[in-house]
């Protein structure tokens, strides 16, 4: 990065990539030195009046550390810096740029804002075949499908800007959610069997609803099940309902082969990409893209903006985009293919381990579920207790499997990402538990 710096006509920028470097490096420093040390307690954690001289960036740095160890009685692992590499650094640093070009004159700053937007739009289009579609860029995963909500209402209802929620009262929105959807995305629940779907579709009609939008899934990280978006995008166009697609599995898109399955997705009114955890870049946005005629409609629903702040929102993106290229984003989601598929072969080969979901060919998701033949059922059917089994027995026995499968799935329930050694590493996480919850692997979160 240094022999890059030294080319860099502009001070500023140069002495931002520089001082971005060296604090990571100083935080990162810092706390090898702190678990070698592994003795004295940090105590900074605690609120004192602003010293009267100002401090050098040294000393802020440190209290920035601190403030991240915390205590000592903490478990290592959870104050861990996460060696973000090169990448990383790239996404952080259109942060910093990011405050630093607002304060150029307006007629510099539209024009630097408009470029950083066509250009992040347009090869984020062509990567996930996704033809003539705007962007919209935001912080919070589900902000996209609430502005796309928005949307939808002020196409559907003239009067909204006027009358705003009164006009609904007479025709109520009916917002139809796919059963694999993520859980709080909203309160329509929409069966996977289409013909199901269709007969719910007219019943609303007919009490004088009106059907606005249905969210279909490709690869949720919950159930890895993709809908049928071909025939779902066919139902939603014969009765002007908007469809939005969401899932990890878009990200495959980017890839020689897809699965057709994930492919009608390129059809739909809008999509949701996460590239951060994809791509394992730290920091970056997430990404509706969505296809409308109407520039005033999309303003009022907040897609677009005047505002440098939402509009440099995309430049961390196209920081990170430009260096990793359009080979190495696609040999990105290629490897985190292949490694869940490796997990999927590996597992199939363990006992008390049933894979739910094998039938998607290029799918970053792997979901399983430990099981295990209770003692007091039938091997084939599984279900029928054996008479000299107490009732009570079996089940404690299924509590327990149940117990170990929401157990693993907050302890064990793990991702692959790509880091700057090239080697695939396992983290935490938690879930919502439930009642045999499977566990899934995404080699791309």
């Amino acid at each position: 990065m240094e022999p890059t710096l030294k080319k860099i006509a502009d001070p500023t920028l140069a002495e931002m990539g520089k001082n971005l470097k060296e604090a990571v490096k100083m935080l990162e420093d810092s706390q090898r030195r702190t678990e070698e040390e592994n003795g004295k307690k940090i105590s900074g954690d605690i609120p004192g009046p602003l010293q009267g001289s100002g401090q050098d960036m040294v000393s802020i740095l440190q209290v920035v550390q601190n403030l991240m160890h915390g205590d000592e009685d903490e478990e290592p692992q959870s104050a861990r810096i996460q060696n973000i590499g090169e990448q990383g650094h790239i996404a952080l640093l259109g942060h910093s740029l990011g405050a630093y070009i607002s304060t150029l004159d307006k007629e510099k700053l539209r024009k630097l804002m408009t470029r950083i937007l066509s250009d992040t739009t347009l090869w984020l289009c062509r990567i996930f075949r996704y033809e003539n579609g705007c962007a919209y860029f935001h912080e919070e995963e589900r902000e996209g499908l609430a502005k796309i909500c928005r949307l939808a209402i002020h196409s559907r209802y003239e009067d909204f800007v006027v009358d705003g929620f009164n006009v609904l009262y007479n025709k109520k929105p009916v917002i139809y959610l796919s059963a694999a959807a993520r859980p709080g995305l909203g309160q329509y629940l929409c069966n996977q069997d289409v013909a199901f779907l269709e007969k719910l579709i007219k019943d609303d009609i007919e009490r004088g609803k009106l059907p606005l939008l249905l969210v279909a899934n490709a690869g949720t990280a919950a159930v890895g099940h993709t809908d049928k978006i071909g025939r779902l995008k066919e139902l939603c166009e014969q009765y002007g309902i908007w469809l939005h697609v969401e899932g990890v599995n878009l990200a495959t898109l980017a890839l020689g082969y897809v699965s057709s399955s994930v492919l009608a997705a390129t059809k739909c009114d809008s999509m949701t990409l996460t590239p951060g955890p994809w791509l394992g870049l730290p920091a970056v946005p997430a990404v509706t893209l969505y296809k409308h005629d109407d520039p005033a409609l999309t303003l009022v629903a907040g897609l677009t903006s005047n505002k440098p702040a939402d509009k440099l929102r995309a430049l961390p993106l196209w920081l990170s985009l430009q260096y990793l290229g359009l080979d190495g984003i696609v040999e990105r989601i290629k490897h985190a293919c292949q490694l869940s598929q490796r997990l999927q072969e590996s597992l199939k080969k363990v006992n008390h381990i049933k894979i739910l979901v094998e039938d998607e060919l290029s799918s970053p998701v792997v979901v399983f579920r430990f099981f295990q033949e209770l003692p007091g059922s039938d091997p084939v059917l599984k279900a029928v207790p054996v008479p000299n089994m107490a009732p009570s027995a079996v089940g404690r026995e299924r509590h327990s499997c149940d117990a170990l499968n929401r157990w693993v799935r907050m302890a064990v329930m793990c991702s692959f990402f790509s880091t700057p050694d090239g080697v695939a590493r396992a983290t935490s996480g938690t879930s919502a538990p439930g009642r045999d919850a499977p566990m899934e692997v995404t080699g791309l979160l």
